[in-house]
């Protein structure tokens, strides 16, 4: 097979966890798909199953020779944590901090030409905490929603209220530095509400969820995207009715075009 035929190998760090989980069927059909992780991944060939801690750089190197695209989930804090967005301080250091710098250099070392980092809504959970967003994000059936709002793009002012927020918004001054300094494309997907259940529960989910299949879709145009797409931050969110992260700029610059929504 020749390398203009070749399915484009990618890798995932967190392949195990909620989002994983959630993308794997559409990526192990479309993809060489390999994995790093601590733990292993089952289903995958041996080959292509790395064990090791992304925030040890120096055991990293042999899961990204001959990748063309990176897909960085690793992370602690948010729904893959017992915890949520409460992990210690000291294992999202590791994993959010240390990891997300890890993985940006290992693949500049390995001349991987895309990496892309999951980031999440909690870069801006802030706004829940102010009108009209607070109601937008209530779980009373009785609450009246406002008529109009102003949507939260990309750009927007970042308002973290946990400290998992502020090492996903580490991540995405990391991912600019290194797509501003070395050959890498970097697209920071600020993943929604998104559960091991697809389907939006009530309260925030209402306005942030994210449906698998949209989530699917968008990764994979990320993925593809074309190279001259050095750098971006995109909202990963279904077309919710309550709906303030503005997913926008998505839909302009990679065509993306949700399937679902709550309503």
């Amino acid at each position: 097979m020749s390398a203009q035929t070749r399915k484009l190998r990618l890798l995932v760090t967190g392949l195990n966890g909620v989002v994983g989980r959630a993308l794997r069927p559409a990526l192990e059909t479309r993809y060489e798909l390999s994995a790093l992780s601590r733990s292993g991944v089952d289903g995958l060939p041996a080959s292509r199953v790395f064990r090791a801690d992304i925030a040890e750089i120096d055991s990293l190197g042999p899961a990204f020779d001959g990748v063309d695209v990176v897909l960085n989930l690793a992370a602690d804090g948010g729904a893959g944590s017992p915890v949520g967005m409460n992990a210690p301080w000291e294992s999202m250091l590791r994993n959010n901090i240390v990891g997300a710098y890890n993985v940006l250099e290992v693949a500049r070392r390995a001349g991987v030409k895309r990496v892309i980092l999951a980031s999440s809504g909690a870069t801006v959970n802030g706004y829940e905490l102010e009108e009209p967003y607070k109601r937008l994000v209530s779980a009373d059936p009785n609450v009246v929603l406002p008529t109009s709002w102003k949507m939260v793009d990309e750009f927007a002012e970042p308002k973290p209220v946990s400290l998992y927020g502020v090492t996903k918004l580490f991540g995405e001054d990391l991912g600019r530095y290194y797509a501003l300094t070395t050959p890498l494309s970097v697209i920071n997907l600020r993943i929604s509400s998104c559960g091991p259940v697809d389907r939006a529960g009530p309260g925030r989910a209402q306005a942030n969820w994210a449906s698998y299949r949209d989530l699917r879709q968008l990764t994979i145009k990320c993925i593809e995207a074309p190279p001259e797409i050095k750098f971006d931050v995109f909202w990963a969110t279904s077309d919710n009715a309550r709906l303030f992260r503005d997913n926008a700029h998505a839909k302009a610059v990679l065509g993306y075009a949700p399937q679902d929504g709550v309503r």
